[in-house]
């Protein structure tokens, strides 16, 4: 029986983890993230690539406003949604 239990709850996480990565466990999410390119700017200094919250007309849901953290750099926002 022990094992049953062991196996459903090990389903469920599985089946949850997707969503979760996506960034959509809750909270002021923005529904998920993009990829930015690396590139050389002109004087050649490297810009290392990144990522961005999706655009979505809200201010609220960004890894930079007051409230939010941002999920691959660990960094507390600190603007002002306002």
């Amino acid at each position: 029986m022990k094992m049953h239990a062991m196996l459903a709850a090990a389903i469920m996480i599985a089946a949850a983890a997707p969503a979760y990565a996506r960034g959509g466990g809750g909270g002021h999410s923005s529904g998920g993230s993009h990829s930015i390119s690396g590139y050389t700017r002109s004087n050649g200094t490297y810009v290392a690539p990144s990522h961005a919250t999706n655009p979505n007309g809200s201010k609220s849901d960004n890894w930079s406003t007051k409230g939010n953290v941002n999920p691959y750099t660990g960094q507390a926002g600190t603007k002002s949604p306002y």
